[in-house]
């Protein structure tokens, strides 16, 4: 049983393609936790309508913030913190299952078309090819629902196909590293390791890093590895671009760097998804904030 939880403001239009794409690709009995940070389009109705527990907030705040809202109302032992721009592949809770009881892991990932990797050519392709759909179909029509399945159409073709011949090419392949657009916690990581730090906006490299910590210090969890044979597609900072409150608890954000420093960088050290460039490209965002 999995408890999925997921952060909102406004998008209605991905959140009605996440929710369909949700219901008819999960197999497993799950529930679906919404924080809603103070939408005024009809999302948290629609929602409600769903079947989802929503928890209506009065202001927009950040996202490690509403993950650990969450936490505290989740009743299943494995967590899903699932960005609200994320579609889903036939069965991935299925093959999850399988796939955390067969490597023993606490805290994982998925194949997801915004990893960055060293020498990983399947994945540079789709990046590729992801800025060539989404651009222009963006420019012109937005985030309308009609404009985000033609992406997925130009991008995929036929997504179950697509993604059933990803699941055969990766079959069992698990890689170290983190998909922060879709993490996922058992109950022990979070007992362990720690709620979400609501100090810092780049808090899923703060899990990994955690994680990593803890497996080397203590070995009783395994560093966080994305299962490569479940693929997720992320739209990324589509629906980003729109002006969106500043987080009511923006006071309190801090970098990574501020609270890690250089202890990172051993932690990073020998993985293959090459975080330390994204990391580097988030601060340097933070910074200009």
């Amino acid at each position: 049983m999995i408890s999925i939880i997921a952060a909102v403001y406004n998008q209605y239009e991905m959140n009605k393609l996440f929710l369909e794409t949700l219901e008819k690709y999960t197999h497993n009995k799950y529930e679906l936790l919404i924080i809603d940070n103070g939408s005024t389009d009809g999302s948290q109705e629609l929602f409600r309508n769903h079947g989802a527990t929503v928890i209506q907030n009065a202001a927009n705040y950040s996202y490690p913030y509403c993950q650990n809202q969450g936490i505290e109302l989740a009743k299943y032992d494995i967590l899903a913190f699932f960005n609200n721009d994320i579609i889903v592949s036939p069965e991935w809770d299925l093959k999850l299952i399988e796939s955390m009881k067969t490597h023993h892991l606490d805290v994982c990932g998925f194949g997801c078309n915004d990893t960055i990797e060293k020498g990983f050519e399947d994945i540079h392709m789709i990046k590729r090819k992801w800025k060539k759909v989404k651009n222009p179909i963006h420019t012109l029509f937005g985030c309308r629902s009609f404009a985000l399945k033609w992406m997925m159409k130009f991008m995929y073709g036929n997504w179950e196909n697509w993604t059933d011949n990803w699941a055969k090419k990766y079959k069992g392949e698990i890689r170290e590293g983190l998909s922060g657009s879709c993490v996922i916690c058992t109950r022990h990581a979070i007992n362990i390791i720690g709620r979400w730090d609501e100090r810092l906006q780049t808090a899923d490299f703060d899990i990994f890093l955690r994680t990593k910590k803890r497996h080397l210090e203590r070995g009783d969890i395994l560093p966080p590895s994305n299962i490569m044979d479940i693929y997720v597609h992320h739209f990324g900072r589509l629906t980003m671009k729109k002006n969106h409150p500043v987080f009511f608890d923006n006071a309190n954000i801090m970098e990574l760097k501020q609270k890690w420093g250089d202890s990172a960088n051993p932690l990073l050290k020998d993985i293959n998804v090459q975080l330390t460039d994204r990391l580097r490209k988030l601060e340097l965002n933070e910074s200009r904030k």
